[in-house]
C-alpha cells in the first residue's frame, strides 16, 4: 500500500493567531498599495501626456512606473487577499505563476535600471554623441 494523501495547496499561516494585527496590516498594506498603484499611474500619465517630458530619461521612467505596477500587482494582491480572509490556502499552480511573475517582473527592472544608469552615464561623459 502506498500513501494517497495528496495536498494541492499551500497553507500559508502567517499571522493567524493574532487576527488583530492581520486586521491592522490588511490596513496598512491596503493604504501603501493604493498609493503606490496612485503615483505609479501618475506618473505614467503627466510623462505621457506632457509633451515636454517626451526625453528618453521620462520615457525609462514610464516603463519603471509600470513594471512597477505589475511587480506590486503581482503579489500584494494575495497577501491582502490572506490577510482578510479566513481562507489562507493557494494553489501550487497559482503559486509557480506569482513566483514567475514577481522573479521575472523583478529581473527586469533590475535590467531597465541599469539601462538607465547607463543612459544617464552617456549623457553626463559623452554629452555630444
Amino acid at each position: 500500500m502506498t500513501n494517497q494523501s495528496c495536498q494541492e495547496q499551500f497553507i500559508l499561516l502567517g499571522f493567524s493567531d493574532r487576527p488583530r494585527l492581520e486586521q491592522i496590516l490588511f490596513v496598512f498594506v491596503l493604504i501603501f498599495y493604493l498609493v503606490t498603484l496612485v503615483g505609479n499611474i501618475v506618473i505614467i500619465l503627466v510623462s505621457c501626456l506632457d509633451p515636454c517630458l517626451h526625453t528618453p530619461m521620462y520615457f525609462f521612467l514610464t516603463n519603471l512606473s509600470f513594471l512597477d505596477l505589475c511587480f506590486t500587482t503581482s503579489s500584494i494582491p494575495q497577501l491582502l487577499f490572506n490577510l482578510g480572509s479566513p481562507d489562507k490556502t493557494i494553489s501550487y499552480t497559482g503559486c509557480a505563476i506569482r513566483l514567475f511573475m514577481f522573479l521575472g517582473l523583478g529581473g527586469t527592472e533590475c535590467v531597465l535600471l541599469a539601462v538607465m544608469a547607463y543612459d544617464r552615464f552617456t549623457a553626463i561623459c559623452k554629452p555630444l554623441h
